[in-house]
């Protein structure tokens, strides 16, 4: 009974959550502010009805769902969720929040259409805090990079529209240059951190629970990859080697990365039970 609930439940998310999109884009098209307002209140309603789905996960498995990757795309799409709408009340304009929720929407289908029956969970045994911790201190950290890849689309779009000075629809929909970048280096600050903390608690875990396992593993060596690179290019930013547009494109080659290690590192890992 509950499993039907939950999928009912879900086919309900998915819609609202298409529906305010679809409210979202038609504000953009003609600065409809009653769209905007109707957009707004149904992503609310999406995230109450992801938590209400999420509290049934855990009231019907006893645990809480980040133990697989068809599990942590849910709790991904989920903290996309509620950082727009944070951000609606933070940075108050239109843009950012419409294409967070575009990529929160597209993890939604993921975990939608994802075969569930084929995913791994990690046996109860090897079940600690460490692990868990590890896990969320990752997935947060996606969230986070995911935030920079959105603020570094919009500076380049907003430089653009400064450059060829064409004031279009697009120009009261984004916050300035430097409001982009800020935003852009809060999200790497909150991340990278994040992440390396992730990797140690993770290697932690796996020598002290599992056998012979491999520094060179490939969700290692990836997860490392992109926590040095994070960080070596914040660097840089901060020295004024890396700047303007070209700050931005790294961080939008990065993200690509991060998704990549995100789906296939754990498929290719011999040591990543999260696949």
């Amino acid at each position: 009974m509950t499993d039907l609930v939950m999928a009912r439940l879900y086919e309900l998310i998915i819609v609202l959550y298409a529906l305010s999109i679809v409210l979202y884009f038609i504000d953009y098209l003609y600065k409809n502010v009653k769209c905007r307002r109707v957009a707004f209140w149904l992503v609310s309603i999406v995230w109450v009805l992801q938590t209400i789905y999420l509290v049934l996960f855990v009231i019907e498995t006893k645990r809480f769902p980040i133990l697989s990757l068809y599990e942590g795309v849910f709790i991904y799409a989920w903290l996309l969720t509620m950082l727009s709408i944070v951000l609606h009340c933070i940075v108050r304009v239109d843009l950012p929040v419409f294409f967070i929720n575009v990529l929160s929407f597209v993890f939604m289908s993921i975990h939608l259409i994802a075969p569930q029956s084929a995913q791994q969970i990690v046996g109860e045994a090897l079940i600690s805090e460490m692990l868990l911790i590890h896990i969320s201190f990752a997935i947060v950290s996606y969230a986070a990079f995911s935030v920079a890849f959105i603020f570094a689309i919009l500076y380049l779009i907003l430089y653009r529209i400064l450059k060829q000075k064409k004031w279009n629809n697009l120009w009261s929909r984004l916050p300035n240059l430097q409001q982009t970048m800020n935003w852009i280096n809060y999200s790497t600050i909150i991340g990278v951190p994040l992440l390396l903390i992730s990797l140690i608690l993770g290697l932690e875990w796996a020598f002290l629970t599992l056998e012979g396992i491999s520094i060179f593993d490939v969700k290692i060596v990836g997860s490392f990859v992109v926590s040095v690179v994070y960080l070596i290019i914040f660097v840089l930013h901060r020295k004024g080697t890396l700047i303007g547009t070209m700050y931005a494109r790294v961080h939008i080659y990065l993200f690509l990365l991060v998704v990549v290690n995100f789906f296939l590192g754990s498929k290719l890992s011999n040591f990543h039970l999260w696949v």
